[in-house]
């Protein structure tokens, strides 16, 4: 079953009953003009079962700790965003599978020879998807790109994911000057970052529920990022985002700022189509049967994640 991503934007009070999310409106509830009726009519409920993530972009939001337990104990992602109004948080639930002590041991235990093939794997299916993007939406040249995902060894030991990205963004928005990927560089990098925040939520979820640790990752080592594993599996994903954004440029939209509009489709990042296995499937689920075959080659029950492609 495909969840559902919810964004709150307004002021809104937000709690539990009957196990769903229960939405009331501060501007309707505090109005005396209006009947009972009416403010009876405007509440909304959503089953809890059906929410993946939850997005909380006001100041003036109420959340009751009934709800956040209800939320956690379905392995919903809730995420808060700052002033700015760009994610900033995201709390996850600490236990979401049944077997989570046994895969963690795993998880510790890993070999190094079975991370760098791992990450060998990671980056392949990353410049793949990468080279994809750019020859769809630019018509770029991409032999170079398809013959560095043949090269990358082991552990990525000659970092052909930095020169497959130096190409892949001189190329992808060539229109725009100077452009460099970067968290604090020009737009769009704006709507890049968004984009992957709440792809790291999705990614980070579903770890979770395959009872792993998003923070103990396979190649990316920080001690102040606590989903390092969640950035590492997110790469093959990332370009997803980039097409959903090259997009948004190419059809004249206003990017400098974070528009309603665009978030909307940014939002919808989770119900995206994907081929994975050879069958198109939502994002959100594809990310499910990447992070259960980690578990797997966690477990030595398989050498290989599955990753997904680009329709």
């Amino acid at each position: 079953m495909i969840k559902k991503t919810l964004y709150f934007e307004n002021s809104a009070y937000l709690s539990l009953k009957d196990k769903q999310l229960q939405i009331k409106l501060p501007a309707v509830e505090k109005n005396d003009s209006l009947p009972d009726t009416f403010k009876k009519d405007s509440i909304k409920l959503i089953p809890i079962e059906d929410i993946g993530v939850l997005v909380l972009d006001n100041k003036q939001i109420t959340i009751t700790h009934g709800l956040i337990e209800a939320l956690l104990a379905n392995n919903c992602a809730v995420i808060t965003c700052d002033s700015s109004r760009m994610p900033v948080g995201l709390l996850l639930p600490l236990n979401g599978n049944t077997l989570q002590s046994e895969r963690f041991t795993a998880q510790i235990e890993a070999s190094l020879p079975l991370k760098k093939q791992l990450w060998q794997q990671t980056i392949q299916q990353k410049i793949e998807n990468q080279a994809t993007v750019l020859k769809q939406s630019r018509g770029a040249e991409v032999r170079n790109m398809l013959a560095w995902v043949g090269q990358v060894k082991s552990g990525d030991s000659e970092n052909l994911e930095g020169r497959a990205a130096a190409y892949y963004w001189t190329n992808l928005f060539s229109e725009i000057e100077d452009f460099r990927r970067g968290r604090e560089e020009v737009p769009p990098n704006n709507l890049l970052n968004y984009g992957y925040a709440i792809l790291r939520a999705v990614v980070a979820r579903s770890l979770v529920a395959s009872g792993l640790l998003p923070t103990l990752g396979i190649h990316h080592h920080n001690r102040y990022n606590a989903y390092c594993l969640a950035d590492d599996i997110m790469e093959p994903y990332r370009p997803f985002v980039d097409k959903i954004v090259v997009g948004i440029v190419n059809n004249g939209a206003d990017y400098q700022n974070l528009s309603k509009e665009i978030k909307i489709q940014l939002l919808n990042i989770p119900v995206l189509d994907v081929i994975i296995n050879g069958q198109r499937s939502p994002l959100m689920i594809a990310v499910g049967q990447t992070t259960a075959s980690l578990a797997k080659c966690y477990l030595g029950e398989s050498r290989k994640i599955i990753y997904p492609m680009l329709m």
